[in-house]
């Protein structure tokens, strides 16, 4: 078990407009998982991706997928 904290983070691509999405990378690799939650309400739930779909829902947005 680990005691790993979730380190949440805004892109730096984001417009400070207040829609902005915070993902925790940092578990990616001791958990295998991607948290993401939204920068409004982070106190909310997160949605917690497998760490691979994370990475192809990436991928796809830099291809110039929506």
């Amino acid at each position: 078990m680990t005691t790993e904290s979730p380190l949440w983070f805004t892109s730096s691509h984001s417009e400070n407009g207040g829609a902005c999405v915070e993902v925790a990378a940092n578990l990616a690799g001791s958990l295998g998982v991607v948290p993401v939650r939204d920068s409004k309400h982070p106190q909310g739930p997160a949605l917690v991706l497998p760490a691979a779909s994370f990475a192809s829902f990436v991928t796809g947005l830099r291809a110039g997928g929506v």
